[in-house]
């Protein structure tokens, strides 16, 4: 968690912002934290940040689009060094919180950084926790509970949330059981694939999500979040059916589960996260390919270290993220390549413990 000093130094910084631009990952975990800190302060725009992993300087024009006075980054796991240095030019402050592992070093000494990584007693919860520690408004609490458990995580104020919503909890100590199984877990699912619509249909969610006054705001639909509802409607048919495909290549005795798929939709994050749920003991990998890019999702234990052993003889690609859920970008034409690489380091690793 953030230590008091940190949340003190952050409010500091938001009682100096008078028109503040937020920064966020285009996830729940990133929305959810903006909700959180702008439904807090009352000002402020958000700009939902679509480019993987980073983000890049082609985003500052928000900053004079809006006429920010500070910036705000949200669990946003890498920055350009442009984007920093326009900020330094126009000398805007910036705030990065984020609970990603990062180079923490090579920042310029003008960001102000903020994740409890690099605390003296490190922690990797989301940044909706991160942004709740700051807030604290207890109005909000369904919010931090969909961001949390969206990120795999779940909060010590869980009770709190089944105590004061017993219809829309469940009792268990996973995450994704939430996730997969409850009524706040099914809005999670909502606002994550309302984010992967057009522009105009996701600032009208975020405009609907600001006002929110409960849960119950979001689960009934109405004329004001039709859009975002049926935009669920048509994903989720699309995320079942390539669900059911990527199970029914899972092997018993194989240790990856590898799938790739095509389309006009990236969601390869959101399938390897069930896909992980469902088959926990197995490295799952989840490949998007559009044209002669793949985008990928990695999810199991170690994962992380793994990945980035498989691409180490691939050229341009890329990868990073969390021990246990990582991503990668890569040429499609090297994906056999990056499974043969996968296949055998699972190997290796698994003659070791074998005769360890």
């Amino acid at each position: 968690m953030l230590t008091k000093l940190q949340i003190k130094e952050i409010k500091e910084h938001f009682e100096k912002a008078q028109n503040p631009v937020f920064f966020f990952d285009n996830d729940p975990d990133g929305l959810c934290s903006f909700l959180l800190l702008q439904r807090w302060l009352g000002r402020g725009k958000g700009v939902s940040v679509r480019s993987f992993p980073d983000l890049n300087v082609q985003y500052f024009r928000k900053v004079h689009e809006f006429n920010a006075d500070y910036i705000f980054i949200l669990d946003k796991p890498v920055v350009s060094g442009e984007f920093f240095s326009e900020a330094e030019k126009h000398n805007i402050p910036v705030v990065w919180i984020d609970h990603h592992p990062i180079g923490k070093n090579a920042l310029p000494a003008s960001v102000n950084y903020y994740n409890p990584l690099y605390n003296k007693k490190k922690t990797g919860e989301p940044v909706t926790a991160l942004c709740y520690q700051i807030t604290n408004k207890k109005d909000d609490l369904w919010i931090a509970v969909v961001g949390c458990t969206s990120d795999r995580f779940l909060p010590e104020y869980y009770e709190d949330f089944q105590e004061k919503y017993p219809d829309l909890s469940i009792d268990t100590k996973d995450p994704y059981d939430i996730l997969y199984k409850s009524q706040i877990g099914k809005i999670a699912r909502i606002i994550n694939f309302g984010l992967k619509d057009r522009t105009t249909n996701v600032m009208n969610m975020i405009r609907f999500l600001l006002k929110a006054r409960s849960p119950y705001d979001v689960l009934a639909e109405n004329q004001s979040n039709h859009s975002f509802h049926k935009r669920f409607g048509q994903i989720i048919n699309i995320y079942i059916r390539l669900l059911k495909k990527a199970i029914s290549l899972a092997e018993p005795q194989k240790k990856l589960l590898f799938f790739k798929y095509a389309g006009d939709m990236s969601i390869s994050g959101e399938l390897s996260n069930e896909l992980n749920y469902l088959f926990p003991d197995k490295m799952v990998v989840v490949a998007y390919i559009k044209g002669m890019e793949a985008n990928i999702s990695v999810r199991g234990k170690k994962s992380r270290d793994i990945l980035l052993e498989a691409i180490k003889d691939i050229q341009d690609s890329t990868g990073g993220g969390h021990e246990n859920a990582a991503g990668s970008k890569m040429k499609s034409k090297d994906l056999e390549r990056f499974r043969e690489n996968l296949e055998k380091i699972l190997k290796q690793k698994y003659i070791k413990s074998a005769f360890s």
